[in-house]
């Protein structure tokens, strides 16, 4: 039986993955670059100064430090203003009484304050909320989780890990934890295959909360 969920944040309980795609964006194209959020897909999961290294070297972008820092002040804008959960997180989580956990490569302050906008800050305790910046390595390493199993001396066997990239479904499965992978953020645009998270070594994939309730159920 599970007893303890550890959520990934972006993309899993926030559709924010798309607003950071959107930021890009509208970065790019400011400058005359054309690159579509559909593109953005191959970035899940990663830390934003590490997709801004990358683009920085697709697009020819030299100034590095002022393209994190404009990124950076156009998706804090966006996200607090049109911060919304995951079609289908409120009553996933209004119906099961799990003990539940975060793990994200988001700065702690963000998941908090995004928590709150989304108006499900009432589902997680603080103390239960580990980030990147609480740990020495992100995802694709498995300190973030290490560390909520560590702290909550959770037993492997009655936890899972929801998890909508291939990143975070690595550092999972390197902490021996099964990983479902959720494809219902808006991020998971036609023609992307949720094979890409069974690559990953996803233990299944859903595509949205109803079918996750009833999988965890049979678990």
């Amino acid at each position: 039986m599970i007893k303890n969920i550890i959520f990934d944040f972006d993309g899993v309980l926030v559709d924010s993955e798309i607003l950071v795609a959107r930021s890009f964006c509208r970065y790019l194209s400011e400058r005359n670059i054309i690159f579509d959020e559909k593109e953005f897909s191959k970035f899940a999961g990663k830390k934003t100064i590490q997709v801004v290294s990358e683009l920085s070297v697709l697009f020819n972008i030299a100034d590095k430090e002022s393209f994190f820092n404009d990124i950076i002040s156009l998706a804090n804008c966006i996200y607090s203003n049109e911060l919304q959960t995951v079609l289908g997180a409120s009553y996933f989580l209004e119906n099961t009484n799990h003990n539940r956990f975060i793990g994200s490569n988001s700065p702690k302050e963000r998941i908090v304050r995004g928590l709150k906008k989304a108006g499900i800050d009432n589902y997680f305790n603080e103390d239960a909320i580990i980030s990147f910046d609480l740990v020495e390595k992100p995802k694709p390493e498995p300190d973030i989780y290490q560390r909520i199993i560590d702290n909550s001396k959770l037993d492997k066997e009655e936890t899972i890990i929801i998890e909508d990239s291939a990143v975070g479904i690595q550092a999972g499965i390197a902490v021996g934890v099964k990983v479902i992978g959720l494809t219902a953020g808006q991020h998971w645009h036609e023609g992307r295959s949720d094979q890409e998270l069974f690559d990953a070594g996803a233990y299944d994939v859903v595509n949205n909360y109803e079918d996750m309730l009833l999988l965890i159920n049979r678990l």
